[in-house]
């Protein structure tokens, strides 16, 4: 036991000071991904007992937030796994098809989608960018919001998206396309008020 303490000792390992060091970064991160605050409060939790059921295996290389971070990831995975199968059999657009409000008859868009007028790469730049894209995301369907978060910001892969989802890779594809399509026309509703409120 004493071997056991003096190794925790000599790597500095004190989970009692996990939360307050480490706390409200993961939850920001958990915040990001799940878009909801209670959800992302119990992943956190989940993600500080295990680590103390795993401090033994901690290695001491790297920093221990990074260490947190790797397990609230996983537990993340998890959470929206547990999520998607509970949400099997909704609707997965959260309505009908919302590609007829972009495109005509003819698959033509209905309106410009190019709404920046500045350079792409300073739009990126732009915090209100940001600030505007959290907001969007936050307005789509569970199911597209976990694709589109797990592939674009997680970048996990088709394959390992479609196992956390219980989905067919054609689903994920389709999840994808509507939470783009969702997204752009959010960001040009949005960026055009913007626009006019400051004009």
């Amino acid at each position: 036991m004493n071997e056991l303490v003096s190794q925790h000792q000599d790597r500095s390992v004190d989970p009692s000071t996990w939360v307050d060091q480490y706390g409200d970064f993961l939850f920001r991160y958990a915040l990001s991904r799940l878009r909801d605050a209670e959800a992302s409060e119990e992943v956190v939790q989940d993600c500080f007992v295990a680590g103390l059921r795993a401090v033994d295996q901690y290695a001491g290389k790297g920093d221990q937030r990074a260490w947190l971070l790797g397990i609230l990831k996983r537990k993340i995975v998890d959470y929206i796994r547990q999520r998607s199968r509970a949400a099997v059999g909704q609707s997965e657009d959260g309505g009908g098809d919302f590609t007829e409000t972009l495109f005509d008859e003819t698959g033509h868009w209905r309106d410009d989608p190019r709404v920046f007028g500045d350079q792409p790469g300073a739009s990126l730049e732009r915090q209100e960018f940001w600030k505007i894209f959290r907001g969007c995301l936050e307005t789509l369907p569970e199911r597209q919001a976990d694709a589109f978060t797990l592939r674009e910001f997680d970048e996990r892969s088709s394959e390992e998206i479609c196992k956390d989802l219980s989905i067919s890779a054609s689903n994920l594809w389709v999840l994808l396309h509507r939470a783009r399509l969702r997204l752009a026309n959010c960001m040009k509703a949005r960026w055009q008020a913007e626009g006019e409120l400051q004009s």
